[in-house]
């Protein structure tokens, strides 16, 4: 086991940027599968000296999930955004920031939230408390800031919470 730690120092990773090569290539080939694979394994052992902390998994399935729920939510949030800009005014729309507090400690599960945040159209996650206990998020139309933050813990927190910690 100790051996195949020091071959695949993340293996998630390695599994990640070989799938990411192969997108990359748009063709599936022996070839591509070998130099994915090479690059999965020698990228990850070249950094692991500078990521120590590396985050566990807790939950490696969960991940799936969460990335279903991310797009999902970013399907929708496509829709109902281009439906604020082309059916409604300027002066209707209710932008405005909300403080959603975060109960995550692992820093790569508030980065991933935080990021999630933003790759979801109409919300910007613009800043973290020093001490990371919330993350200061704009959004383009919130008529009940509130709900959206409740929204935001019970749709992402949640299961970051699952996956990482």
């Amino acid at each position: 086991m100790r051996v195949l730690r020091a071959i695949f120092p993340h293996p998630v990773l390695t599994v990640l940027l070989t799938l990411v090569w192969l997108l990359l290539v748009n063709r599936f080939s022996l070839n591509s599968l070998l130099f994915g694979l090479i690059l999965g394994t020698v990228l990850p052992w070249l950094i692991s000296t500078y990521w120590p902390d590396a985050p566990r998994l807790r939950h490696p399935l969960r991940v799936a999930e969460y990335v279903v729920v991310v797009l999902w939510d970013i399907v929708m949030a496509n829709i109902a955004v281009a439906r604020l800009i082309l059916l409604r005014s300027d002066h209707s729309r209710r932008p405005g920031w909300v403080s959603v507090p975060v109960d995550l400690t692992d820093t790569t599960a508030i980065a991933v939230l935080a990021n999630t945040i933003t790759m979801t159209p109409g919300t910007v996650s613009a800043d973290l408390t020093r001490d990371h206990s919330a993350i200061l998020v704009h959004f383009l139309d919130a008529p009940d800031p509130e709900s959206v933050r409740d929204e935001i813990k019970e749709r992402y927190e949640r299961r970051l919470k699952e996956i990482f910690e």
